[in-house]
């Protein structure tokens, strides 16, 4: 097994091992050279030949998003690749080959985005993942990452969060503003960036919506709002309380003893 030797915080993953890696699953894929799609809870990893080509994951932006998002690329030349492909690695590609991006612009946007998916694909979850072999995943003009590789950064990266404001529950839970009149003023002035997901805090959007919204990697916009919440300037909303348990309905009997019984026990009762 490959073992990372970044030492994490003590964070809630599953296993105690800090050394250990992140899905034993993922390192035995790695070792036989594999060709598939891992799915995990968060997310899920596309590998060729035991490198990680792809990632997507449903609390993390697409590559369609961080490449249309600022004018790099025409949102309709990203929809008509997509069009002619079978996935967004594909359409990546052939973008790349028709010369529509610079090779270095689009490579580094194809990185940003698989680094950011991974995390969230690599984080703790409550269920296997399941590998399926499938020979599409195949290195491409793309770079892809080692394996090993990708959970050392995931590990560095859940560090930092840590550091930054140890408490996870802002990362996922719509967030809100600091209410002055609580006593908590905030800490610190913000940033330009750190400006612009605070104006984007309605107490709806999370920090994924938030990461969207801005057509930015979602693993800096936990950034800022860890951030953000040590400096008291957000925070997540409070759980829904739970939804009251119904009573079981009132069981009429015909024997006459228990019913004698019930009614002097709500006379009791009454008294």
């Amino acid at each position: 097994m490959t073992m990372v030797r970044t030492t994490p915080p003590a964070l809630p993953v599953r296993d105690r091992q800090a050394t250990r890696a992140l899905s034993p699953m993922l390192t035995r894929l790695a070792e036989e050279r594999a060709t598939g799609v891992l799915v995990r809870e968060h997310g899920v990893l596309y590998l060729a030949e035991g490198r990680v080509v792809h990632a997507e994951s449903p609390h993390a932006p697409g590559l369609d998003v961080l490449l249309t998002a600022h004018g790099t690329l025409a949102g309709a030349a990203w929809q008509q690749a997509a069009a002619q492909t079978p996935g967004p690695l594909h359409a990546a590609e052939l973008l790349l080959r028709s010369g529509i991006l610079p090779t270095g612009a689009l490579e580094l946007c194809h990185l940003d985005a698989l680094y950011d998916a991974g995390y969230f694909a690599l984080a703790p979850s409550s269920t296997p993942g399941r590998f399926r072999y499938d020979p599409a995943p195949r290195p491409g003009p793309l770079p892809s990452v080692p394996v090993v590789a990708l959970e050392r950064e995931t590990l560095r990266r859940r560090l930092l969060l840590h550091r930054l404001w140890p408490d996870p529950a802002a990362d996922s839970t719509p967030l809100i503003r600091a209410d002055p009149a609580a006593g908590r003023a905030p800490a610190a002035p913000v940033t330009p960036r750190q400006r612009a997901v605070l104006d984007r805090v309605d107490g709806l959007r999370t920090a994924a919506d938030i990461a969207r919204n801005l057509g930015r990697q979602a693993y800096h916009t936990l950034v800022d709002v860890r951030r953000l919440t040590a400096a008291g300037h957000v925070s997540p909303t409070a759980p829904a309380p739970p939804a009251p348990v119904p009573l079981p309905p009132h069981q009429v009997t015909t024997d006459p003893d228990i019913a004698l019984l019930k009614r002097l026990r709500d006379a009791l009762e009454a008294l």
